[in-house]
């Protein structure tokens, strides 16, 4: 989802030489294949969107694939980078770095204060140490490996498959199945209180290219939309965008995650960077999208 908007992005804003594989293609866990990669195309510039995602069930479930996986994607392709001069690499997180009950909007001094939320514990460690491998790699050879951390994506390419998706998705998926099957109700998972913030895929896009034109600090850097929602009022409101009729139920066995998550988007916006995109508008543009196609 995210490379392909970053893809988009640049051949949007006129870029021409873009190289770009597939995970088919190219398996970025395994070493040999990457530094051969970047050794044949020799790229400037590098933004690292791989990763394996999911939502906080896939999170809990695959936690030795989360924490493996996205350690290799994302050593291999930071050493390569520095092997072969890449001028200038951009390593994309995830907000789940922060600890689960840091101050809140989350701000980046607030990393490695304390304990992470324990369902996507894997993931935010692995993503902790793609910071770290740009911060070491630029204390101890000079390189400019800088890193943002996204809050909650959605939008084109996203996953909409029920055991790995993130809640926006799923959410759509339930309703929009529950829409064609004429169901008297919607289950949700937990109680509906925690408050997200969510982003358009498109506007991290727009952020990273910003930031790949504009920021090369040592620090990372917060993304997002600046705006929160609870989990229930984000269900009211995809109910209403896919137009379903039935009731919303709650299941309380299942867990709520991290309470509350709210970037700090300070540094962000002082460079001159926000977001664009209301987050009614880029759920209904997505619908719009889906709702004649079988995408799942």
């Amino acid at each position: 989802m995210v490379g392909s908007a970053i893809y988009r992005k640049l051949i949007a804003s006129g870029y021409t030489n873009i190289i770009g594989r597939s995970s088919a293609e190219l398996d970025l866990r395994f070493q040999d294949q990457v530094i051969s990669f970047f050794e044949r195309e020799r790229p400037a510039y590098v933004f690292l969107a791989a990763a394996k995602v999911g939502g906080i069930l896939a999170n809990n479930q695959y936690r030795a694939e989360f924490l493996y996986d996205n350690l290799m994607i994302e050593a291999n392709v930071i050493h390569a980078s520095f092997l072969t001069g890449v001028e200038k690499l951009l390593f994309l997180g995830s907000s789940c770095i922060y600890p689960k009950h840091a101050p809140q909007p989350l701000k980046e001094e607030s990393l490695l204060t304390g304990l992470l939320e324990e369902t996507n514990e894997p993931y935010a460690i692995a993503k902790i140490a793609g910071i770290k491998l740009c911060e070491a790699y630029r204390s101890q050879y000079g390189c400019n490996f800088i890193s943002a951390m996204p809050t909650n994506l959605y939008g084109p390419n996203d996953n909409y498959d029920l055991q790995g998706s993130h809640v926006l998705p799923a959410l759509i998926r339930k309703f929009h199945e529950a829409k064609k099957k004429g169901s008297s109700e919607v289950v949700m998972w937990g109680s509906g209180t925690p408050l997200r913030e969510f982003m358009h895929v498109d506007d991290l896009a727009d952020a990273s290219l910003f930031l790949m034109q504009h920021y090369n600090e040592a620090g990372f850097i917060n993304v997002g939309s600046g705006d929160e929602i609870s989990i229930l009022e984000l269900a009211q409101m995809i109910k209403k965008i896919v137009g379903y009729e039935g009731a919303i139920t709650h299941d309380s066995s299942k867990p709520d995650g991290t309470p509350r998550k709210l970037m700090d988007n300070t540094r962000l916006t002082q460079l001159g960077w926000k977001s664009t995109i209301t987050l009614e508008d880029g759920i209904r543009s997505v619908y719009a999208q889906l709702a004649n196609e079988e995408w799942y």
